[in-house]
């Protein structure tokens, strides 16, 4: 069985501060140590699959770019 609650911040963060200060110090290690570095997976993840299937260029505009930014070398240093 599963719950779920809709909670605003602000309420979280009521309840929270009602917690003893042993059970909050238990609930900050948690949450930077577990729920964080997961998130942090999850985002490199998601980074990871964004550059690796995101567009390349082919040889012909690499080629292009080359050409391109050696005149603009040369025009900037004369």
């Amino acid at each position: 069985m599963e719950l779920k609650l809709q909670i605003g911040y602000q309420e979280l963060i009521r309840l929270i501060r009602q917690l003893p200060a042993s059970q909050i110090a238990q609930l900050k290690a948690e949450l930077t140590d577990h729920l964080i570095e997961e998130k942090a997976k999850i985002e490199k993840s998601q980074l990871r699959h964004l550059l690796l299937n995101g567009p390349i260029m082919t040889d012909e505009e690499y080629e292009n770019y080359q050409q391109n930014r050696k005149w603009m070398n040369q025009w900037r240093t004369q």
